[in-house]
């Protein structure tokens, strides 16, 4: 008996330990769980920290940026130049320009200038003869550029500018600083209408320029009509008839000349743009003693010989066409 009632003692003694023992559990698992949150909660600490850290920096980032940015850089101020060219079927963008043919629409549009300040001074004679070089290198961009296969957009939109200078306000300031101030509105008027009728004739070119006869110009080109006026006005002043020395009935046709050619450039007839001659290939021998004959009969009167040889160009779009009129 006494053994007996002294286990179930231990026994009841042993219950209470064991709630304890939860007990102890459930303060652990508390402890765990406070922990944690104490971890989490340092860790947005953290977080936050890091934000604000990022949110300085990229702050930071910006102004210095808007620092950079208030220091300009000298060479972006010159965008670079970009086109498109098709490859094969595949549309490409290329950077740069090509330089060799946009020298020699430079040299073209130099002389241009050179032109009109030269005729500005008075001296007619060389700005006759600048517009002759300005047609010799506008005609050679071209030939230089389909050669060495580069031809660009740039170049085609650059050698129209440049010859709207020097083929159209050049020998319009030429004619009208030689003779036709001297005839007041008359003379301006001529001089205008020149001006303007080269401009609609390179505007017309250059919307034509891929559907038209690379043979053939529609009117008479710009250069050609330019090198026609100063030859008229290097012939002149060889004669010595400048400003007020110019007979009043020479000075009005000079006038009517000036705005005829003007005219001619937008008539639709056709002119042979000699752009078919083969450069490259062989000629027979005879043609090289004609080219020697030719430049030797322009040596003798340069002024005359070349008037001639621009008159005849000019009159030949006309004439053909009136031909063939008849002819049908």
């Amino acid at each position: 008996m006494n053994e007996h009632s002294q286990d179930s003692k231990v026994t009841l003694k042993e219950v209470p330990s064991v709630k304890e023992a939860g007990k102890v559990e459930k303060a652990e698992s508390t402890e765990q769980l406070q922990a944690e949150n104490v971890d989490a909660s340092a860790s947005s600490d953290e977080s936050k920290t890091n934000q604000q850290d990022d949110t300085v920096d990229s702050k930071s980032d910006s102004s210095k940026k808007e620092n950079d940015s208030s220091v300009i850089d000298p060479l972006s101020l010159i965008d670079e130049h970009e086109e498109e060219i098709s490859v094969d079927g595949e549309t490409v963008r290329m950077r740069g320009i090509y330089l060799l043919p946009n020298l020699f629409t430079a040299a073209a549009l130099f002389f241009g200038f050179y032109a009109i300040v030269t005729s500005i001074n008075g001296n007619f004679e060389t700005a006759a003869v600048a517009i002759l070089a300005a047609m010799i290198f506008d005609g050679l961009d071209g030939r230089v550029a389909r050669i060495t296969h580069t031809q660009s957009k740039f170049g085609a939109e650059f050698d129209s500018l440049a010859d709207m200078v020097s083929f159209g306000v050049a020998p319009a300031m030429v004619m009208f600083n030689w003779g036709l101030s001297t005839l007041s509105t008359f003379g301006f008027f001529c001089a205008f209408i020149y001006v303007a009728c080269a401009a609609l004739r390179l505007a017309r070119f250059n919307t034509q320029i891929d559907t038209a006869d690379k043979n053939v110009f529609s009117g008479l080109a710009s250069p050609s009509a330019a090198c026609l006026l100063a030859c008229v006005i290097w012939a002149c002043v060889d004669v010595g008839w400048v400003g007020e020395e110019l007979p009043t009935q020479l000075g009005v046709l000079a006038g009517c000349l000036t705005a005829v050619v003007g005219f001619l450039m937008i008539l639709n007839v056709p002119y042979n743009s000699f752009k078919g001659l083969d450069l490259r290939g062989r000629v027979p021998f005879v043609v090289m003693i004609f080219i020697v004959f030719i430049l030797g009969l322009i040596m003798l009167d340069p002024a005359r010989i070349l008037l001639s040889g621009f008159l005849l160009y000019a009159l030949s779009g006309p004439v053909m066409a009136i031909y063939k009129k008849l002819s049908e």
